[in-house]
């Protein structure tokens, strides 16, 4: 599984090591969403790319970090909660 910490050093921002552990967590919950290893390295950009965008504006909430990530992929709670 990919790490989100390159994505994180990409964005130029500096986060503290337990915002930076929470957007792991939140990059890992909604890779394991996603119910398929083999997704190319984009769908993985995209959703720490995401991630990183909630969490420079603010957002400390581990669901909501996760949600943030999955959001660019049009999957709702319900698929969510199905795995």
């Amino acid at each position: 599984m990919a790490s989100i910490l390159p994505f994180i050093r990409k964005s130029g921002t500096v986060f503290d090591d337990r915002v930076t552990q929470l957007m792991g967590e939140a990059f890992d919950n909604a890779c394991t969403q996603l119910h398929d290893r083999g997704q190319p390295a984009i769908v993985y950009e995209v959703i720490a790319k995401r991630i990183v965008d909630a969490a420079e504006a603010g957002e400390r909430d581990l669901v909501r970090l996760r949600n943030a990530g999955l959001g660019s992929l049009a999957l709702d709670d319900n698929d969510q909660q199905a795995s």
